[in-house]
């Protein structure tokens, strides 16, 4: 596990829902139970600060580290795109988002993109994206100004059915992330007989972190579309209902486990 991803998971699963903040002694022994250095969390930690995810107090020899607006506001979308799935019905309307590519460099273009991706857009080529959900406010909310000028914004509606079909087979590729999800399946939902039996203490937090980087790659490429756009033999839904039910079961004890560390964890002075 990558220490940089691990420390969001660790601050969205856990630190977030008591207050935000986390020494750094408590960290350290954390990261410590997946392989991670202690002068390899110090310096990833530094860096996320210097790069405004974090701020930090200091009290003593004791050092913490806060989310700020901006790294709950990451969190926040992360979870939503990850945990909630739209249930209403579709009206059959398209968001469509126009990217004005003109004068673009490289790293402006890939911000764009990487937004609209996060947010379930696809490309339906060149400058042209779709989404079967009004996402326009979080996709504004998350793009500063010189970046959102560059997005039109346009809903819209086909000649029919046949056709939001063709949108989306064009859009995503549904068939891969389909076999992706099964092997999803196939590989947690054996493991939910032996979460529902216990795990505790480390192993617990380590089976529970596991899933979370596992599941997390696949809503990111998922539109989340209408049940009338999806592929027969969908297993998307599926993956989800395998994912929330390990998620549930083991974020209890996992919880216990870094609760106790936070609890226990003794002042550790800063680089």
């Amino acid at each position: 596990m990558r220490p940089r991803a691990l420390v969001f998971d660790l601050y969205g699963e856990f630190f977030r829902y008591t207050g935000g903040a986390a020494k750094l002694g408590a960290l350290t022994e954390l990261m410590g139970v997946f392989g991670v250095e202690s002068a390899t969390v110090r310096v990833v930690m530094t860096r996320l600060r210097k790069e405004g995810w974090f701020d930090s107090t200091k009290s003593g020899r004791e050092v913490s580290y806060l989310l700020n607006d901006k790294s709950w506001q990451l969190l926040d979308d992360g979870r939503s795109r990850i945990f909630q799935r739209n249930s209403d019905e579709w009206d059959r309307t398209w968001t469509q988002a126009l990217v004005d590519d003109s004068g673009l460099d490289r790293e402006q273009r890939k911000r764009i993109e990487k937004s609209l991706s996060w947010w379930g857009f696809g490309t339906y080529g060149g400058t042209i994206w779709f989404s079967p959900h009004d996402r326009e406010k979080q996709l504004r909310e998350a793009l500063d100004g010189e970046d959102d000028v560059r997005i039109q914004f346009l809903r819209s509606r086909t000649a029919g059915l046949p056709s939001d079909r063709l949108i989306a087979q064009r859009c995503w590729d549904l068939g891969e992330l389909g076999a992706d999800y099964q092997t999803f399946i196939e590989e947690f939902r054996p493991r939910l007989a032996r979460y529902r039996r216990g795990l505790t203490g480390s192993t617990a937090l380590i089976e529970h972190m596991m899933l979370v980087q596992h599941y997390r790659r696949y809503p990111f490429r998922d539109p989340d579309l209408p049940e009338m756009l999806l592929p027969t033999g969908w297993r998307g839904r599926a993956a989800h209902e395998v994912f929330t039910e390990c998620h549930d079961v083991l974020h209890v004890e996992a919880e216990s486990f870094v609760a106790s560390i936070a609890a226990a964890t003794s002042p550790t002075d800063v680089t």
